[in-house]
């Protein structure tokens, strides 16, 4: 399964409660290939971890996500 990590800056992220955090650094990862109709991307949302390895090894939700599990990002979906 093919992972990127990669990163992306928020100038600023307002909460509700009226607090503005800036700037932002959110961490992310992608699994496999999108395809071209971009049909199967997954998000997974989560608490305030501080770890974005959700998949493969050593990642905290490895038993759902990849080959033959619940969500599967392949792009032959």
């Amino acid at each position: 399964m093919i992972t990127e990590v990669a990163t992306v800056t928020f100038d600023e992220l307002e909460l509700d409660c009226g607090v503005t955090l800036a700037p932002v650094d959110c961490a992310y990862e992608t699994y496999g290939t999108l395809n071209a109709a971009k049909s199967n991307s997954i998000l997974v949302t989560h608490a305030f971890s501080g770890d974005a390895h959700a998949a493969g090894e050593g990642g905290w939700w490895s038993n759902m996500i990849g080959p033959a599990r619940v969500s599967t990002p392949i792009s032959t979906l």
